[in-house]
């Protein structure tokens, strides 16, 4: 347990600008508190103390104002920014290298008792406010847009944005890593379609005043 602790004081320091010392980070960053706790409250889940597991989890919650259902399976270097609002459901899985912004929801669709909840692979990035829902998955290297519904499955080295959510690949290059990447770097599908559009008007407009040229002169 200490050398995960110092595992993910260091990569917070790595991935944030804003801190700036070991201790500052053991003691303020609410999502290291989360995923600290989350860990306890997994192993008292994986023993059956459903209840007692729970407790832990609410108690998360309204210390850090995260909530992760015990249940939820949670790989190395989870990076939880800001964190307010974050919430993970009981069959969610999440690879390493991870970073979730406030305001994400990786939760279910249904009420089955089977997994229902996203596989988030490895070197993912949720963006803030960003919606997963369902028994889907997300492939690694994956950069989800913020305020984004995914209900689909996404395959590795894509970007996702928009309601629902859209695969958007850049001129068919791979993604570097998407924890690299500038959450404002991001392509809107809908607004290229809306340009596709108006490029059409343009066209239709220009034959049709070209007709009517062509009409006057007969």
């Amino acid at each position: 347990m200490l050398n995960r602790m110092k595992e993910d004081i260091n990569m917070v320091l790595e991935l944030d600008p804003a801190a700036k010392s070991k201790l500052e980070v053991a003691l303020t960053y609410s999502g290291l508190h989360a995923v600290w706790l989350h860990l306890l409250a997994h192993k008292l889940y994986k023993r059956k103390f459903a209840t007692l597991s729970r407790a832990i989890s609410q108690l998360s919650r309204f210390i850090t104002g995260i909530e992760i259902h015990p249940g939820a399976e949670i790989g190395r270097r989870l990076f939880i920014d800001h964190g307010m609002g974050v919430v993970i459901g009981e069959t969610c899985r999440i690879g390493n290298n991870v970073t979730i912004y406030q305001g994400v929801t990786l939760g279910g669709t249904g009420k089955e008792e089977t997994k229902r909840h996203p596989d988030i692979d490895d070197n993912v990035l949720v963006s803030a406010g960003a919606k997963v829902l369902g028994n889907i998955r997300i492939g690694e290297n994956t950069k989800i847009g913020a305020n984004s519904v995914v209900l689909i499955n996404t395959p590795k080295d894509s970007t996702v944005v928009g309601i629902p959510g859209r695969v958007v690949k850049k001129a068919g290059e791979r993604v570097k890593d998407a924890r690299d990447m500038n959450v404002t770097d991001l392509p809107d599908p809908i607004l290229d379609m809306i340009l596709g559009l108006e490029d059409e008007i343009k066209d239709f407009r220009k034959e049709v005043r070209n007709e009517v040229q062509d009409g006057s002169h007969i």
